[in-house]
């Protein structure tokens, strides 16, 4: 289905919304069905468009950036995806502020993958002083 989006939008211009949403899809499809070296040129190409010609558009540029870095950990290099979800993270920070929504779900992302990496001094810490209190006040 990625590709059959591609192929019918991949003429229309760069700054063309369809266009870039088509390679939102196959990006990832390519990931959904383990292709994600491929994956992630389609999601490096998207970005430099959303750079280019959306820079305000902050969420979708983070979100390119999210399904990146899942697949770099994929690929199984944990520690070059972590150094991603934490640029993720700090731009969430300071876009959306502490207490909002897609900030703590990424902030817990982040605490998932520092988990994974038995990063404990720098995933506990995050999760009780700023996540936690955050996620109580957006209640």
């Amino acid at each position: 289905l990625g590709w059959a989006v591609w192929k019918t939008y991949v003429g229309r211009p760069e700054s063309n919304q369809y266009r870039i949403q088509a390679m939102g899809l196959l990006g990832g499809a390519l990931r959904l069905s383990s292709q994600c070296e491929a994956a992630i040129q389609i999601f490096k190409a998207k970005l430099a468009l959303l750079e280019r010609f959306w820079p305000h558009e902050v969420g979708s540029i983070l979100g390119t950036q999210t399904n990146m870095a899942n697949c770099i950990y994929e690929l199984g290099r944990p520690i070059e995806a972590l150094s991603l979800e934490r640029e993720i993270y700090a731009r969430r920070v300071a876009t959306l502020g502490i207490s909002h929504e897609r900030t703590i779900l990424t902030g817990s992302n982040l605490v998932a993958s520092l988990n994974d990496l038995k990063l404990w001094g720098e995933a506990i810490p995050l999760a009780r002083d700023q996540l936690l209190p955050a996620a109580r006040r957006s209640l």
